[in-house]
């Protein structure tokens, strides 16, 4: 399959739809990777678990996609808004994404989504991701931080490999600092993988710990809500273990990062909600 370095198309630079700017990468590994854009003028509000469509020309047309912010909402006049991407191998909007140089224009439009904290919410948060899918959590725990009214948490994040947890280093140091009431529960779809050499964490797809990571946490369906944001398949595995454990359906908020039935490169990248 092609990469981004196969990809030819002519980036314009200075189109006139663009209203935004790319002030910061950071890479994770070689496909996954940190990315700051920021408006031209005054950021734009939006709440934790929302998303912002961002976009280049080339060769004459806009190419975009949505990605959840994972930046809290108080940072987006001074650093702009973090977008947590995966380099999906096909000529649509990442592999233009991995060619731009720091500095350059986009377009960039929101927020949408629905996928939201509950205010003044008191119960023990869930949140149970795949892959890029952690990005929304991270912005709900920064915001909450940010308003010094931290939220009882749990985060579940699964990935085939260790190189692709995102915001580890953060979320263990939170954990050991007790500076936030986390519990973070990342696992490894493929121990076995010389990739994953040294692991000793958990093994396992995230929908396959859900039902020990509640017992050993103690929580129960009456003073938990659960956020899954991810692959349609792992949400749904998800629900049903937690329907079999007596959490209704009310309890449980979801966000899917590609339409059911749909394979995430055939979308787009893999990280869009749907």
């Amino acid at each position: 399959m092609p990469h981004h370095h196969d990809d030819e198309r002519v980036i314009d630079p200075s189109a006139p739809q663009y209203n935004a700017t790319l002030v910061k990468r950071v890479d994770l590994n070689q496909d996954l990777a940190y990315f700051w854009v920021k408006f031209e003028g005054e950021p734009t509000p939006f709440e934790p678990g929302q998303y912002m469509t961002t976009g280049v020309f080339a060769d004459g047309k806009l190419w975009q996609r949505p990605y959840s912010v994972a930046s809290a909402p108080a940072e987006a006049g001074m650093n702009g808004y973090e977008l947590f991407v995966r380099l999906v191998p096909i000529m649509r909007f990442t592999t233009l994404l991995w060619r731009l140089p720091g500095g350059h224009r986009m377009r960039m439009i929101g927020p949408k989504g629905k996928f939201l904290l509950e205010p003044a919410d008191t119960r023990t948060h869930l949140y149970v991701s795949t892959g890029t899918g952690i990005a929304p959590f991270i912005s709900m725990i920064r915001q909450s931080m940010f308003d010094d009214a931290p939220r009882k948490t749990v985060i579940i994040n699964g990935c085939s490999y260790v190189d692709e947890l995102g915001y580890r280093e953060e979320l263990e140091a939170l954990e050991a600092e007790k500076g936030y009431p986390l519990r973070y529960v990342p696992t490894i779809s493929r121990p076995g993988d010389p990739r994953n050499a040294g692991w000793s964490g958990r093994g396992g797809r995230a929908e396959t710990i859900v039902a020990d990571v509640c017992r050993e946490y103690g929580l129960k369906p009456e003073r938990t809500v659960v956020y899954i944001c991810g692959n349609p398949e792992m949400i749904l595995n998800v629900e049903r273990e937690l329907m079999g454990r007596g959490f209704p359906e009310f309890h449980v908020k979801k966000e899917l990062y590609w339409p059911k039935g749909k394979d995430a490169a055939l979308v787009g990248q893999g990280a869009e909600p749907g």
